[in-house]
């Protein structure tokens, strides 16, 4: 039990469900907020209350500062949980809550704005004597300026908005003459997704790891670091498949970017939970990339192998209480691999699945664990991100944690919607996945394989479905009875496609 009663989470889907959870277990009340196509979302028939905030538009509802800290106060609640995405890192939210008095579950507002803001992040990072890219260190203030910057730092460049991330509003430029496009395109995203348009310049590294490390703080000076997560496996700059540990890291790795990461949270001033990103390349140079102030989605497989139950600790450091443990008290053991479950076709350019869910059925069994926040009948709007779940697992080793999740996977049952299920089987078997051969360019390298082996799937699908639909009307035809609706088959079929 924490000194908190009571607790708006101010945001939806799987992050949303995960909070309440947390507050439940230490018996603390919780209060959802929704949007008018969430009325009946998962997060909110679970919450202890919830209160609408207005149209689907995230800028109307979920991004609406007065709305969330108008039904904070409605509710009594002393304390705002952001979970991740959306507000989670907007300083002026944190602040907005501590003037209405209410605890914000995460770091101080100096803290996100010093390490919101990428190139002030860059600037606390040379200064901690922290390994960087080459690039600018301030934003870009206009063509010229970055075009001058391009040519310093060498080409392939990577733009990156200067104040967000998730793979938004970056571009990487290979020669100069795309130069100008790019920092449209980019500034316009950034402008979209963050309120603010600014960009900066970076070498981009060709085929490097991702790799981050979890930080975790206290307000009495406490800091440690909870070890790295393999990130590496992405699509448009966006995770899809996580593990810890890395399977590149070893000890002496694992202590020189743990140290790295806590000099630059301590550097930033910053309590509660966070994540100092790298890029690590094949000789094990690391390199600062940013830091993300707040839960990350990927926290599971950190919780799996260290046994810290994250969201926990972030409202019991909210709350004022000591971490209670030191850095030489936080062991790892065995292995945690993630998958995220999105609404997404992956073998159509990962386009967006938009529906409703008419069948649902989650994979179980020893050490499988799933993050969810929908539930069959959702529907899954065009508005917001496309997750709908997280799979985690756990081994005694990678290897056992590899053959875990996909025999997971292939239990997996979604109806209704697209996923990235096939996908991330198919990833599970890929040999150089299986070798931990990884990269940010993994993805792009063997997608063409992955989604000709969709293709054979789904056109074996078809065939046994037609199969199944012609013996079914024999039989029905032999009985005497009527036939069966023609529907069946193809809904079988698309279950079929989807879990490989």
């Amino acid at each position: 039990m924490t000194g908190l009663r009571k607790v708006l989470v101010a945001n939806r889907g799987e992050i949303a469900v995960r909070i309440i959870r947390a507050c439940r277990e230490l018996g603390i009340a919780s209060v959802a907020v929704f949007s008018e196509v969430d009325r009946a979302a998962l997060h909110v028939m679970m919450a202890d209350e919830a209160y609408p905030i207005g149209p689907a538009p995230s800028a109307e509802s979920y991004l609406a500062i007065d709305r969330i800290v108008a039904a904070a106060r409605a509710s009594g609640a002393d304390a705002v949980h952001p979970g991740y995405g959306f507000l989670a890192e907007n300083a002026s939210f944190a602040e907005a809550c501590e003037a209405a008095g209410l605890v914000f579950v995460g770091p101080p507002p100096a803290a996100i704005r010093a390490m919101g803001d990428k190139t002030a992040a860059r600037r606390i990072a040379r200064d901690m004597k922290v390994p960087m890219v080459p690039g600018t260190v301030d934003a870009l203030p206009g063509d010229d300026a970055a075009l001058a910057a391009a040519r310093d730092i060498g080409f392939p460049v990577m733009i990156k908005a200067a104040m967000g991330g998730g793979g938004k509003g970056m571009r990487l430029v290979h020669r100069e003459e795309d130069l100008p496009a790019a920092l449209r395109m980019a500034r316009g995203e950034a402008g979209s997704a963050f309120g603010d348009a600014s960009v900066y310049l970076e070498r981009a590294l060709l085929e490097p790891r991702h790799i981050e490390v979890q930080v975790l703080a206290d307000a009495h000076g406490g800091i440690v670091h909870l070890g790295e997560r393999e990130c590496s496996i992405q699509r448009r700059h966006q995770k899809l498949v996580e593990e810890c540990p890395s399977p590149f890291v070893d000890a002496v790795l694992r202590q020189r970017l743990g140290a790295a990461a806590v000099r630059v949270a301590r550097a930033a001033g910053y309590v509660n939970a966070g994540t100092v990103e790298f890029l690590v390349d094949a000789d094990r140079n690391f390199y600062f990339l940013e830091m993300n102030t707040r839960l990350q989605v990927e926290h599971p497989v950190t919780e799996m192998v260290t046994g810290i139950d994250l969201v926990r600790e972030q409202l019991r450091v909210a709350a004022g209480e000591p971490l209670g443990y030191r850095q030489a008290d936080v062991a790892w053991r065995g292995a945690a691999i993630e998958c995220r479950i999105n609404a997404e076709d992956p073998f159509a350019g990962w386009l967006p699945s938009p529906g409703t869910i008419t069948g649902l059925r989650a994979p179980s069994g020893p050490w499988v664990r799933e993050d969810s926040g929908v539930c069959e009948g959702a529907t899954i709007s065009r508005f917001y991100d496309t997750l709908l779940a997280k799979l985690i697992v756990w081994g005694a080793d990678r290897p056992a944690a590899i053959d875990r999740m996909r025999r997971a996977l292939g239990e997996y049952r979604v109806v209704g919607v697209r996923t990235t299920v096939p996908a991330l089987a198919r990833i599970m078997d890929h040999p150089d996945f299986r070798a931990g051969r990884l990269s940010t360019a993994f993805l792009d390298r063997v997608m063409p394989e992955l989604a000709a082996a969709g293709g054979e799937h789904e056109a074996v699908a078809l065939v046994a479905a037609a199969l199944a639909h012609h013996e079914r009307m024999r039989g029905s035809a032999l009985d005497g009875g009527p036939a069966p609706a023609a529907a069946g088959g193809w809904r079988w079929a698309g279950r079929a496609w989807r879990t490989p």
